[in-house]
């Protein structure tokens, strides 16, 4: 067995935005003539998707939340999202991120992103960052029915592979999933795959419980290390910490 893919959630790992994500839900609630997040709140979103962050509030508001409803303030949060970052003069990307993506590029190793963020809020972050040309399937939050810890995004962006690159034949378990959050690395097991914990949300303690591998930062991840185990471990064996 082999790696054959890398596959990263965006928000947490490429570039570092909850702040942001929460003040356009303070927005939205605004909007909606509702009252904003409480401090209690905010600190519960910790890891949650933004998709059911926001349904779980507005029920707690006494909003009847339809599918249709959530998706129409969905877009109006991507909408403010992409306006907040054209006025930055640089994305808060996270270290090492760039270091990791050039590597496996170096080592022809697919690039991928499995987020719960919607399109254009993807399409954004890489179009500035000038990441867009390097990976090669997006799954987004709009694709998929189920949010992290659910495998589908994780599962999609598998298919999404094959359909590009049939001539890989990439199974899950020779895929490798950057997350920062447990609802992420448990999405990413239960598509089969092997998971790189990185402790830019969770403490690194909590993150080394469930991943097969764990560091503080990206710039700490040595990927050739990683190479090596997959070509050499039987699907069983667990590895703990890069």
């Amino acid at each position: 067995m082999s790696l054959k893919a890398v596959l990263l959630d965006l928000s947490g790992v490429i570039i570092k935005d909850k702040v942001v994500h929460l003040n356009l839900i303070d927005k939205i609630l605004l909007e909606e003539n509702l009252q904003p997040q409480k401090r209690n709140e905010r600190e519960s979103s910790l890891g949650i998707s933004n998709r059911i962050y926001l349904q779980e509030l507005l029920k707690n508001r006494g909003r009847v939340v339809t599918e249709e409803y959530l998706l129409e303030l969905l877009k109006r949060k991507a909408q403010g999202y992409v306006k907040e970052l054209e006025t930055l003069e640089k994305l808060p990307l996270y270290s090492g991120i760039k270091d990791l993506i050039f590597y496996a590029r170096s080592q022809e190793l697919k690039l991928g992103i499995v987020s719960d963020a919607i399109s254009p809020e993807i399409e954004t972050v890489l179009k500035k960052s000038q990441l867009n040309s390097y990976f090669h399937v997006i799954v987004s939050g709009d694709e998929i029915k189920t949010s992290k810890p659910q495998p589908e995004g994780y599962l999609l962006a598998v298919d999404k592979l094959n359909q590009v690159y049939p001539e890989l034949d990439i199974k899950s378990q020779e895929c490798l999933a950057i997350e920062d959050t447990p609802d992420g690395i448990q999405a990413a097991k239960r598509a089969q795959m092997q998971v790189l914990g990185v402790a830019n949300t969770y403490p690194f303690h909590m993150l080394q419980r469930q991943a097969n591998w764990t560091v503080d930062y990206l710039t700490e991840l040595e990927l050739e290390r990683v190479q090596e185990v997959f070509s050499q471990k039987d699907e069983t064996v667990a590895v703990t910490e890069c």
